[in-house]
């Protein structure tokens, strides 16, 4: 890796690491330079500004979602893909904490961003609907289409209003824990619950008792 290479992903990473710990308002470029031990003028080779920087983490955020968030190819679902999917989404949004906490401020404040987003948002929701349905064909789930189509969005809505819930109701800001992310994971799995084919009931409550974390260690 070239040392100009280096020095960016190093950025990159420290971004990372300083808008999920403390708040994408709260860092600065300043204060990403002084971390690294470069001159601000240094990460203003890599970035122009703390937007750019934004823009690059939330690529890989989408890279990430895009690259799991679909159906697998040549075979049916499985119970064992619906964990692959959820633990995938967690390990997502634990990751990428900060995108989720700071959304709205970060898609006002760039109105390219907003309008990835608004693209990625798309795929995501009809990702999930043809996984869903990917469900329902393998025998897990039982839905009609427009069913389908209200619960691919209510687990959208669930997903990204999380890490809102947890610091407007349960007081959880820059202090997100992995525990309490994995309380959504489990709200969504737990909007299917009228939707179970009796023959994957046992194997998707078994998932439930996975994944569930006690309400009072998140409020």
């Amino acid at each position: 890796m070239a040392p100009s290479t280096k020095t960016r992903e190093r950025i990159v990473q420290a971004s990372l690491a300083l808008f999920n710990a403390q708040g994408e308002r709260n860092v600065t470029t300043n204060h990403i330079a002084a971390h690294l031990g470069i001159s601000p003028g240094n990460l203003y080779y890599h970035f122009r500004n703390k937007q750019a920087i934004v823009a690059e983490l939330f690529g890989q955020y989408e890279a990430h979602v895009d690259a799991f968030l679909r159906l697998p190819e040549g075979r049916a679902l499985t119970i064992a893909d619906k964990t692959l999917y959820l633990e995938a989404l967690l390990a997502a949004m634990w990751r990428f904490r900060f995108l989720h906490r700071d959304l709205e401020h970060l898609l006002d404040s760039d109105a390219e961003l907003a309008a990835r987003y608004r693209l990625f948002a798309r795929r995501c929701l009809q990702a999930g609907g043809a996984i869903y349905q990917g469900f329902v064909e393998a025998g897990i789930l039982r839905m009609q289409p427009a069913q389908i189509e209200a619960l691919a969005l209510n687990a959208w809505i669930l997903m990204t209003s999380w890490v809102r819930f947890l610091g407007t109701t349960a007081g959880q800001t820059a202090d997100l824990n992995e525990d309490s992310l994995r309380r959504g994971i489990y709200q969504v799995l737990a909007l299917e619950d009228g939707y179970i084919a009796e023959p994957a009931r046992e194997a998707v409550e078994a998932l439930h008792r996975r994944l569930h974390v006690p309400l009072e260690q998140v409020l």
